[in-house]
């Protein structure tokens, strides 16, 4: 049971995170959060402790104690995490090439179908940017459901939300740069239908790796995105 809870906070946190409702640099009280979900302190502290592992969670000398914030974002964290995402995408793309050849043409044609959406969605409504957002999402985790293994998807379950935290604040409009990222996406499809891991594998990475420029550009032009209402504790 103290498990179950301790992992109910840390979702509970993390999402909160992920999705700017905490913003970077809000201060984390363990007390405050544990009355707002309804446990004792120390769940919460162990979501905390798990947190600060994976990067969501920072300590900083607060005085007399160490104060518990969300971490900050910053252009280098972005460019670091994105390598990482798409290292670990890169190898699922890899395994994708591999499936028999059936597979892989329905697994492209659904890739495809979200990059059309994509282009809909930007076209018709730009500033929607929770729909844009869960249209790569899905792209991306498409692939990855399809032909990781359990050890891989464990990896990228626990990284990438660090980098969603970003895609999130930062949208990827004007509709310029979403047929940019499209066109990425179509040479991973290819080298994807067309059974080339290499090519699958580079071609995510120049995915992320230009997606990480593009997000710099954006950060440049909007250093305050907040647009959800922060929680505060």
């Amino acid at each position: 049971m103290a498990r179950q809870r301790a992992t109910a906070a840390y979702r509970q946190l993390r999402q909160l995170i992920v999705s700017s409702r905490l913003p970077p640099g809000a201060r984390l009280i363990e007390t405050d959060l544990a009355r707002r979900f309804g446990f004792s302190r120390t769940p919460v502290r162990a979501a905390l402790r798990v947190l600060a592992r994976e990067g969501y969670v920072l300590a900083v000398d607060g005085g007399e104690r160490i104060r518990l914030v969300v971490a900050p974002l910053s252009v280098e964290d972005a460019r670091e995490l994105f390598q990482i995402v798409g290292a670990i995408e890169g190898l699922a793309a890899r395994a994708a090439a591999t499936l028999p050849l059936r597979k892989r043409r329905r697994l492209a044609a659904e890739l495809r179908g979200f990059d059309q959406a994509l282009l809909a969605a930007a076209a018709q409504n730009p500033s929607d940017s929770e729909e844009i957002f869960d249209l790569f999402t899905r792209f991306h985790l498409r692939y990855v459901e399809t032909a990781a293994g359990p050890r891989l998807r464990a990896l990228h379950d626990s990284i990438k939300p660090q980098a969603e935290r970003y895609r999130r604040l930062y949208s990827m409009a004007p509709e310029g740069r979403i047929a940019a990222s499209v066109a990425e996406h179509e040479m991973i499809i290819t080298a994807i239908e067309d059974g080339s891991g290499d090519d699958a594998s580079s071609a995510v990475a120049a995915n992320w790796q230009n997606a990480a420029e593009r997000l710099a550009a954006s950060i440049a032009t909007q250093p305050n995105p907040f647009s959800l209402p922060p929680i505060t504790t």
